[in-house]
């Protein structure tokens, strides 16, 4: 019963049981053998066919681009909600935490999964498409939450609010996504605003987002009200009386209702259409031959696919660009299709490279050179971690993509990060805050393992046949991660006896397990707390989820710059014994710790035989492999809590008791005689630690250590009247660097790869018609874009809120760490 469901689904499963049938027909010829090919077809066939229709998908953009309300209109559209959320309501879906509603912003990225065409609207033959989307945050605080993101998507769409056009995060987090090489579409939303302008968007795009903007949709227009989208792929219009009111106009039809009501708009949409031609000419050959024969029909079909081909590579190249206004639920449904239609499955992506110690592979190339090999390798599945999140009913969830195989709910799984095992209690498909348990999960798919205790976000989990232990060409395998940037911003809490200390730790164990961009350490002598995070928002929102899961009694300080210490020059090599009981065990173990600091062009150098660890580069000598038999332990659990104890030890520096940032730590472990006698881990860790602690001292007292803060690179938008206080208070008050200032009102910038003279866009509206809402767009703003200290810009946006009367935008990322120095330094 269930393999003729399987089979009567999809085209390449009734082939399979064509072919069973006519074995069936001929019994003397049947044989197990034959049976169980067939079986093994079906079942490839049903996996294959599964992969082609799901879509691994996320939305970015900058805050306030409408990614959350999109969302919701995509859950309503698609049958899984029956009504639609608002953020202003405070009842959305992917928004459920109750601070994501009370802020009316995204914190955390949300997976949600839905299948569209609806299956009535498929035509005969064909299948719904598995859409599994993230709906990620757009606050800057938060890009990490978005980088983690990224590396497990086939696709993205990129939403742009259509007043404001390309800002500075929207640049921030392409970049991020072009760096993993992933299809884009871009989607212009609030075209039903004052101020609006698609033309302005769409030339924005082309000169910022460093691509050539294709444009397949264009908005509909009656006199200055948005109604609709019209596509010029198919030609076809779509004009919306409600949420669930729409009507089609096929081209024949849209001709004659824009030939009698629109003349303008029907010869953009003729202009448009040869244009899009054109410039997907140049990206694809099978539209090139069409183009040079004069084709003046040259089908829909054929251009799709010419788009698809063209974004599927992941270099930004060609970037689709759509209209609509989410809140209005314009464009909202075509904007699916194009989802289904142009961005590619998991099978059109390349294969995933791994790291296996210092060197970079293929993932599928690496598992079937070791299987030809013969080191039997029996992997079951590779699979990556790319967020842990505490859900109020399941517990911890390890949200997973899975790479290669079938990762199975009963497999232990390999962490190769920590060297762990651990077997999950179950697997989990997640819809935002619902919940459904299955039992595998396969090549391409997102879901979530439930009960694993020290899987952190970023790490790679391998599981075997048959729970073998895993060789040991893939112990050490790991899936790229993303980088976690450095911290700005710290506070200290002073917890009011043990308990709450205790409480506290287990409280930031858990937060810092779900969010790696959150750091924290503990004073053993006075029990007090320092709180490391990415921006005030970033450290509100910590301590806000952490107090809502845990009673923490505690003193919490004000949220403060996290500044750092660092090596002026070079220091001499430092020996190290350490000769105590650990755990009750005695023991001895020595090591030699140098440090030296850490300069911009040696880094990568540094790197080829170095680990980096929070802006410091480690490098472990260890003796010969011939010594190492005689020594009696593990060297390469050794060369571990040597490194472990390195990182403690600069994790408090000797000046201010801030960490110690590019500094170079050079550890030799001593093998000689009476160098070490019966050492455990924590031997070896307290070596380097005390050896790294003692050498920072030396250095403290000779005058070598400095001072380091956190550089923003900022970029602020007001109006035209205030540029000119904003940029005196960067030079003059904060002792920054302005370093452009642009007018943002402008239609074009000049841009050595992209020539935005040439970029079509339809006219707005209001380009011939004097209205207020014209007037309202030519309104000039101006974009400041300077490097400032992050002190100086802590509390900056809400004295620039009274100066432009809430009209600005600010947007910080961290640029580099500066060494202070004069007037300044003095200060601190």
């Amino acid at each position: 019963m269930i393999t003729a469901t399987l089979l009567r689904r999809a085209p390449a499963r009734r082939s399979c049981l064509a072919q069973l049938v006519r074995a069936a027909r001929n019994p003397a010829t049947t044989t197990p053998v034959v049976i169980a090919r067939f079986y093994s077809q079906v079942r490839d066939a049903a996996h294959d066919s599964l992969l082609e229709n799901t879509r691994n998908i996320g939305i970015i953009a900058h805050v306030d681009a409408g990614k959350t309300t999109t969302t919701e209109r995509m859950l309503y559209y698609s049958g899984v909600t029956q009504r639609v959320g608002d953020v202003n309501a405070g009842n959305t879906v992917t928004d459920f935490l109750e601070l994501e509603r009370a802020r009316g912003i995204t914190i955390q990225s949300a997976a949600i999964t839905f299948h569209w065409p609806r299956q009535e609207d498929c035509p005969p033959g064909t299948e719904p498409k598995t859409v599994n989307l993230i709906d990620t945050p757009g606050h800057q605080d938060f890009r990490f939450e978005v980088d983690r993101c990224l590396p497990i998507l086939d696709g993205a769409v990129c939403i742009i609010d259509s007043v404001k056009g390309v800002e500075a995060h929207t640049e921030r987090v392409w970049t991020s996504a072009h760096s993993f090489r992933i299809p884009r579409i871009v989607y212009c939303n609030k075209l039903d605003r004052e101020g609006a302008s698609f033309k302005k968007a769409v030339l924005e795009i082309g000169s910022r987002l460093k691509g050539w903007p294709l444009v397949c949709q264009i908005p509909w227009w009656e006199k200055e009200h948005f109604v609709g989208v019209i596509d010029l792929i198919s030609q076809v219009g779509y004009r919306w009386k409600s949420e669930r009111e729409k009507v089609r106009f096929d081209p024949p039809e849209l001709k004659a209702k824009l030939a009698e009501s629109n003349q303008t708009l029907l010869d953009e949409v003729e202009v448009g259409r040869q244009r899009l031609i054109e410039g997907l000419a140049d990206f694809d050959d099978a539209v090139m031959e069409e183009f040079l024969a004069e084709n003046q029909d040259i089908p829909a079909s054929l251009l799709k696919q010419a788009i698809r081909r063209a974004i599927r590579v992941g270099d930004g190249r060609v970037i689709p660009v759509f209209a609509g206004s989410s809140f209005r639920h314009i464009g909202v449904e075509p904007l699916m299709d194009a989802i289904a239609d142009y961005l590619p499955s998991p099978t059109e992506r390349p294969d995933v490279q791994v790291r296996v110690g210092s060197s970079r592979h293929k993932l599928a190339e690496y598992i079937h050179e070791k299987d030809k090999r013969g080191s039997k390798a029996h992997i079951s599945s590779v699979a990556s971690v790319f967020k842990v999140y505490n859900h109020p009913k399941e517990g911890v969830l390890s949200f997973v993509r899975v790479y290669h195989g079938t990762l199975l709910r009963n497999a232990s799984t390999f962490n190769t990060h920590i060297h762990a095992q651990e077997r999950p209690m179950g697997i989990l498909q997640i819809s935002a805050s619902k919940t459904q348990d299955v039992q595998e999960l396969s090549v391409g798919q997102i879901g979530a393992l439930r009960g694993l205790k020290q899987s952190r976000t970023g790490d790679t989990l391998v599981t075997t046949v048959n729970n073998k232990p895993a060789s040991h060409a893939f112990r050490s395998i790991q899936i790229r991660q993303a980088e976690i940037p450095p911290p700005v911003a710290f506070l200290q809490v002073d917890p009011f006896g043990n308990v709450a200390a205790q409480e506290l730790q287990t409280a930031l164990e858990d937060a810092s397990r779900e969010d790696p961009s959150l750091r924290w350490s503990r004073d053993p002598k006075t029990d007090q707390f320092t709180i490391q995070g990415m921006g005030k928002l970033h450290l509100d929102v910590s301590l806000y989820n952490m107090r809502q899961k845990h009673k923490i009694d505690a003193e919490f300080g004000p949220i403060e710059v996290d500044y750092k210490e660092c090596l002026i020059a070079p220091l001499q090599p430092q020996h190290s014994m350490f000769d105590r009981p650990v755990a009750s065990k005695p023991g001895k173990a020595s090591c030699t710790i140098t440090l030296e600091p850490i300069e911009p062009e040696d880094h990568e150098r540094l790197l080829e035989t170095g680990v980096e660890r929070d802006g410091n580069i480690f490098s472990i000598e260890v003796p010969p492999a011939k010594v190492q038999e005689s020594l009696g332990f593990d060297v390469e659990e050794a060369q571990h809590q040597l490194l472990n104890g390195a990182i403690a030890g600069l994790a408090r520096g000797p000046r201010r008791a801030s960490p110690v940032h590019a500094c170079h730590v050079i550890i030799t472990l001593d093998a000689s005689e009476g160098a070490f006698e019966s050492p455990t881990g924590g031997h070896f860790s307290g070596a380097a630690r005390t050896g790294v602690q003692a050498a920072l001292r030396d250095a403290y007292e000779k005058q070598l250590v400095g001072v380091l803060e956190p550089i923003m690179l900022t970029h602020i938008t007001c109006p035209e009247a205030a540029a000119g206080t904003v940029q005196h208070d960067i030079t003059a008050g904060a002792g920054g660097i302005v370093l452009e200032v642009n007018d943002r009102s402008a239609e074009s910038t000049g841009d050595e790869l992209i020539d935005v003279s040439k970029i079509w866009a339809p006219s707005d509206p209001y380009d011939s018609v004097t209205s207020l809402r014209g007037k309202k767009s030519m309104s000039r703003m101006i974009e400041i874009v300077a490097k400032v200290p992050y002190k100086e810009m802590l509390n900056y946006d809400d004295h620039l809120r009274s100066k432009t009367s809430g009209r600005h935008s600010m947007t910080m990322s961290f640029d580099s760490f500066a060494r202070v120095v004069g007037h300044r330094e003095k200060g601190l």
